[in-house]
This record gives structure tokens, sequence and C-alpha cells, in this order.
């Protein structure tokens, strides 16, 4: 295609979304046509280092092989049998990613927002079945500056104006306080609190990361409370942060684990909710479930996206690569940075002007990465990257702030 009807081509192609399509997103304009590890291609023959992995979801690469393969072989043989009937994927899905979480039981589902409602159905019932808080009055506290998904319930708890505006009346039932403060979540808790759901790191607040030991603390003020810590892994788990949950970087093991994402490598939408018998097992036939949760072609290619991430190193991989980002990005001085954070190959670089306009200018150059909370660039690319791919993102990034 020449190079001016390649042009003509992502233009129309970008007028048809706008046109048709519901502007609840922002994109940048590049038109991807075919992607491959790190790099991605769009319509024009131009190629980008995707240094965003679709918020986490690529941790394992763009199509990668071993995952396609799974997700070929399975489709020839059965894609769909609703949890009317078993298959033979399930099982082995479940008792993997148990093991994995250090955990006894596993409900499987969709998408992240549905993993989310899932366990504020299950926390609530425990709550109510086996720490006696009267019907319909079960609490869940929750952080300042959350994103657990966007569903009307989810929404309801953020606090963020722009996720609510326009979306009430929302559930009761939600208590909010400071990200990162215990002295907060102990006053917050009453007889009445069943759980505190939380992120590890906030992420699309822009990268916040906890004080050491906030983890620890969180953990021993909800056992001397008899409150469940329900960690939202969906875009910090499975390697992304250096370690396989980052909640076990930090040696604490919560009561419900919150999956999504690089659950499934960025092939098929998979998450699940991670748990105890005595958590999980509140649910009894027809209290909960989903037509495609846990269906055989998810449980497939989950369990490949899981060996990848395991087999090739993928946590050790992001330890080593993102100490080594967090000190090169740290070294650029600009006026209009503020901060340079994060942890593994989760970064953030705040800026004191809008960060819209340097992602477009890091698209020219070819780096693909997002601004979040207006000020925030942030950064995460696959695990699977190479250090010389990584160098490359960080010389185009200095390149960036010295136009």
């Amino acid at each position: 295609m020449a190079e001016s009807d390649a042009r003509s081509r992502a233009e129309e192609l970008i007028h048809l979304e706008d046109r048709w399509g519901a502007h609840n997103y922002r994109p940048l304009d590049v038109v991807i046509d075919h992607a491959q590890g790190v790099w991605a291609y769009d319509i024009e023959g131009n190629r980008y280092l995707d240094c965003l992995s679709a918020y986490s979801a690529l941790n394992q690469g763009h199509c990668h092989p071993r995952i396609h393969q799974a997700l070929l072989e399975q489709a020839s043989r059965v894609t769909l049998t609703s949890r009317a009937f078993r298959n033979d994927q399930l099982p082995l899905f479940e008792a993997e990613l148990a093991d994995m979480c250090r955990m006894e039981m596993v409900l499987p589902m969709n998408t992240g927002a549905e993993a989310v409602e899932s366990a504020i159905k299950a926390v609530r019932r425990w709550g109510y079945a086996k720490k006696g808080i009267a019907p319909g009055e079960a609490e869940i506290i929750v952080c300042d500056n959350n994103f657990h998904g966007r569903t009307t319930t989810i929404v309801g708890f953020s606090s963020e104006p722009l996720y609510r505006d326009g979306f009430g009346p929302f559930t009761p039932g939600f208590v909010n306080i400071p990200f990162g403060d215990t002295e907060a979540l102990e006053e917050a808790i009453t007889p009445n609190t069943c759980a505190f759901l939380f992120e590890p790191i906030q992420c699309e607040a822009g990268i916040l990361v906890p004080r050491d030991g906030y983890l620890r603390d969180v953990a021993e003020i909800c056992r001397r409370n008899r409150v469940l810590m329900v960690a939202d892994e969906i875009q910090t788990g499975l390697g992304r942060t250096g370690n396989l949950l980052t909640c076990h970087g930090e040696g604490v093991q919560p009561d419900v684990f919150i999956l999504g994402k690089a659950l499934s490598g960025g092939v098929y939408p998979v998450s699940a909710v991670v748990s105890t018998r005595e958590i999980l097992g509140v649910f009894r036939p027809g209290s909960h479930g989903s037509t495609y949760g846990g269906n055989p072609l998810a449980c497939a290619v989950a369990r490949a996206a899981l060996r990848v991430i395991l087999d090739e190193q993928l946590p050790e991989r992001s330890e080593e690569l993102g100490t080594w980002l967090l000190y090169e990005l740290r070294k650029i001085q600009h006026p209009h940075i503020k901060e340079v954070r994060g942890r593994g190959l989760l970064v953030g670089i705040e800026l004191f002007v809008p960060a819209r306009s340097y992602c477009e200018r890091l698209k020219e150059l070819g780096l693909l990465c997002k601004e979040t909370h207006d000020y925030v660039i942030r950064l995460a690319p696959p695990l699977v990257i190479s250090r010389e791919d990584l160098a490359w993102s960080v010389a185009q990034i200095r390149q960036a702030f010295s136009m």
C-alpha cells in the first residue's frame, strides 16, 4: 500500500471510530495493524515500542507464541460448555492458579470488574454467614483514588468525580479512607466491617506506591479485627512489580486475591477470585454464576499464560529491569518533571504540566504510552522486553524532554 493510501486509510478508520463509537476513550491517533513481543506496527507501517502493555494485560508481550498456540489448539476442540457441564481445562486451571496464590479455591470470571464484583459478593456473604453481621449492614472499607473497574457499584465508591458523574444512585455499604493510612483504616473499622479492598499500588491514580511495611501493617490490623484483606492485583499482579504477586513480595498473604489482565496474556478475557474455602465456600449453586466464566478456551489460554510467566522468569526480569529503569529515568533533569516513582516495570513520571503532549511526542518518536490522571506518564512495557529495547525507550524519553 502506498504511503499516501495508508495514511488515508488510517484517517478513514479514525473517522469511522469517532463517528460510530461511543466516546468513552481518548486514544492516541495510531491505528495498530499487528504486533509481536514488545513491538506494535500501525497501518502505515510505522513501528512502536508498546510501553503500556494494554494496562498490564500484556505482561507476556503481544501474541506470545505459546499462548497463541494454546488458543488455537483449544479453539479447535471446544470453546464453551457453560458451567452447566464440566470441561477438562477448568479443574487444571483452578488447581494451578490456587497453588500459585497459596490459596484453596478459585472462582473464574471474565473481566477484572466482574472479579471485583464477585469478591464483593463473597466477602459480604462471608460477613453475614461467618462473622455474624446483621443482614444488609455489611461494610467494606476502600481507599481514596481507587480504581477497581467501571460497574455502577464500583464507581459508586470511587473518589474520582469523572467516574461517578451521571451514573447514580450508587450502592451503599462502602467507607473511603486515604490510601496508605493505617491509622485511618483502624479508625474506620466497626463491628459491621467485613473487608478492606485495596490495590497494593494504585495504578490509575498515578502509580502511587505506599510506604514500606504498609501491607504488613494492613494484614495485622485486618487479622486482629477479623476483617478480610482483599488485594486487587489485576494490574500489579503476575510479575508486573517484580514479584509474582505484589503482596507476596512483601511477605503478606491476604484473604482474597483478585486477578485479571495478564492472567490470559492479553489473548482472551480471563479473571478470577482466589481465596480460601471458608470465604469462597459461601457460594452455593444458583447464588452466583457466569456463562463464559471458566470456559475451556479461557482456561487453556490462562494456563499457558501462567506457565510463560513462570518459565520465562518474568517477575525476576521485572525486578531487575525495573530497578535499572527507575535509576535511569531519575537521572533525567527537566523543570516539568516532578517525580519518578514505581516498582518493577510499573513506573510513573509525574509532571507539573499535563502529560498528554509528552505522550504524543513519544508516539512520534516510536514509543507508545498513555497519561493517567492528566499529569502522570505511565510506563509499563511487556515484561519480556530486552535490556537493549528498554535502553532505547529511555533514549526516546530523554529526547522527548529535550525537544
